[in-house]
């Protein structure tokens, strides 16, 4: 049986601020990996690399508000920053 990745126990150690900015970036967090999952089979952000979020951010937002990109970006920031790396996401 495949255990789920827990995205939110991945998070909690870079998670800071209110209780509902830490939903949003759980929740976001969550939707990435859903999509990644769906296209690559990736589930677990430590097999991630930097073309999974960047295709994320082009074809999964596509069309939406830019304040909406930002929000998706900054946690894309946070998971970077998570995973040790050095990645960079414009918004």
């Amino acid at each position: 049986m495949n255990k789920v990745f827990d995205m939110e126990l991945f998070l909690a150690g870079a998670l800071s601020g209110s209780h509902a900015t830490c939903l949003r970036h759980i929740r976001q967090a969550t939707a990435i990996q859903t999509a990644i999952a769906d296209r690559w089979h990736r589930d677990n952000p430590w097999t991630w690399q930097q073309k999974h979020l960047v295709w994320f951010l082009n074809h999964c937002l596509n069309g939406h508000a830019e304040s909406t990109r930002y929000y998706f970006v900054l946690t894309m920031r946070l998971l970077t920053k998570r995973l040790g790396k050095s990645w960079q996401f414009g918004h």
